[in-house]
C-alpha cells in the first residue's frame, strides 16, 4: 500500500516520462509535489524501489524506469521485442517495445553538440517507428554523436525520434538550428526574452541566444537505443 505521496510521485514521473520520453529532474518532483528539499523526494523514490514499483537504472542520472502503476501488477512497459533496433523511452532504457504496424522514419544523419545544418538534412538511413507513434504525425529520426545529453539518459549510438514542429514548452528536449547554421540536440529554456539550450552534461555550458537566433526543428518523442 502506497501512502498518498508516494502514489502522488510515481504517478507524476510515469507522466512525465510519457509526455517527455525524459525522467524528471529531482527538482521539477519536488516542484510538483510542493516539498521543501530534494531529501523528501530521495526518502519517497527509495521507499517506492523497496516496494517494487520503480527501478534506478544504475549508472545514468535522472533514468528512472515505472515497474508497475498503483493498484496494478501489470508492468508499465512491455517486454523487450526481437527486432534489431529495440524501441525505448528516454530514461527507462531497459522498458523495451515490439512495435507492431509501425511505419518508416527517415535518419537524417548525426546529431551533436553542434554540428552544420547539412548534417541533418541528408537521409542516411530509415527505421521502424515505435508502435505507440502517432501515424500521422511528422517524425524524423537523428543518430546521436557525443555526451553533451548522457544525464537524460540520450547516449551515444542512440537514434532520437523527433516530431516536427517549430514551437516548444520550456523543458522540452528539441533540435535547434542557431543562427541558421549550427543544429544542436539540448533541453529548451525560456528566460524572459532569450532562449537557453542547456546541455545535460555539467562539461558542458548552457548557451543563451536572442530568440531571433534559435528555430525549433523537433522535440524528441522516443528515444531507441541501438543493441548488439
Amino acid at each position: 500500500m502506497l501512502t498518498a505521496k508516494q502514489k502522488e510521485l510515481l504517478l507524476f514521473i510515469h507522466q512525465k516520462i510519457k509526455e517527455t520520453g525524459v525522467s524528471p529532474s529531482f527538482d521539477e518532483m519536488k516542484d510538483a509535489l510542493d516539498l521543501a528539499s530534494k531529501s523528501g523526494i530521495h526518502r519517497l523514490i527509495t521507499a517506492l524501489e523497496e516496494r517494487g514499483f520503480l527501478r534506478r537504472l544504475a549508472h545514468r542520472a535522472r533514468a528512472l524506469e515505472v515497474l508497475k502503476l498503483p493498484d496494478s501488477a501489470t508492468p508499465a512497459a512491455p517486454p523487450r521485442g526481437r527486432s534489431a533496433f529495440k524501441p525505448a523511452l528516454v530514461g527507462s532504457v531497459e522498458a523495451q517495445r515490439e512495435t507492431e504496424g509501425g511505419y518508416d522514419i527517415p535518419i537524417l544523419g548525426k546529431i551533436a553538440a553542434g554540428v552544420p545544418k547539412e548534417a541533418i538534412e541528408t537521409e542516411i538511413g530509415r527505421i521502424t517507428a515505435p508502435g505507440d507513434l502517432a501515424a500521422n504525425a511528422d517524425h524524423f529520426a537523428l543518430e546521436v554523436k557525443g555526451d553533451s545529453m548522457i544525464n537524460a539518459g540520450i547516449l551515444e549510438g542512440d537514434v532520437v525520434v523527433l516530431q516536427k514542429c517549430d514551437t516548444a514548452n520550456t523543458g522540452d528536449i528539441v533540435v535547434a538550428l542557431v543562427d541558421g547554421e549550427e543544429a544542436t540536440l539540448k533541453r529548451l529554456r525560456r528566460k524572459g526574452n532569450s532562449v537557453a539550450l542547456e546541455a545535460a552534461n555539467p562539461r558542458y555550458e548552457t548557451r543563451i541566444f536572442g530568440p531571433d537566433r534559435v528555430q525549433i526543428q523537433g522535440k524528441l518523442v522516443a528515444l531507441i537505443r541501438r543493441y548488439a
